[in-house]
């Protein structure tokens, strides 16, 4: 087994990082953003075991995600699974570039847990993008507990993520060529900006 690197990629944005800004055609703060692809493992409706994240744009480079935790999502019993954990906020912080109308891949994801998320919970999601950096992307995010009536809790889930800019060759590159192939062929081109927005 080799030791992992001592060098780490930097999770906060260079001293000549710029804010970012909301592309003129990004959907209108209280718009419903969707599912990039049905079969999204974080947000698509077709997905049976999916984590079926609802997102809705905010103000500026700003979401918001609710997660509502299934028997399914379960790591130790009655209880969400860290990794899952990431997963939905690996979603929810890659959605925030949908604002900004550029592909991206995720590069850099940092996961704070400090309560746990039990099964059968809402964990409500505020995600933002704060730096741009040539082709890399900053965002961050806090996750609270929602009790059934509607009161926020204290926080439960907190992320910081890198994502960077790429082109649509890089899913045919690495995923299969014939799926975004097709894929590109029966949608629009908003469409299928949105469809490869955030993939790993």
């Amino acid at each position: 087994m080799t030791e992992p690197s001592a060098r780490r990629r930097p999770i906060e944005p260079p001293a000549h990082a710029v804010p970012p800004v909301r592309h003129v055609d990004a959907p209108p703060p209280g718009t419903p953003l969707g599912s990039h692809y049905r079969q999204c493992f974080g947000c698509g409706p077709d997905h049976p075991t999916g984590l079926h994240l609802s997102l809705t744009a905010g103000e500026g480079c700003t979401i918001h995600a609710e997660l509502l935790v299934t028997q399914h999502h379960q790591g130790a019993p009655g209880l969400a699974h860290g990794g899952l954990l990431a997963a939905a906020f690996d979603e929810a912080l890659g959605a925030v570039t949908w604002l900004l109308r550029v592909p991206v891949v995720t590069v850099h994801l940092e996961t704070d847990y400090r309560r746990p998320v039990p099964v059968g919970s809402t964990l409500s999601v505020a995600a933002e993008c704060y730096a741009v950096a040539g082709r890399k992307i900053y965002s961050r995010a806090a996750g609270h507990l929602v009790s059934p009536d509607g009161t926020v809790g204290p926080l439960a889930v907190g992320a910081r993520s890198v994502f960077v800019s790429v082109p649509l060759e890089h899913f045919r590159e690495h995923g299969r060529a014939s799926d975004v192939d097709s894929f590109v062929a029966s949608h629009d081109e908003t469409e299928v900006l949105h469809a490869f927005e955030v993939n790993p």
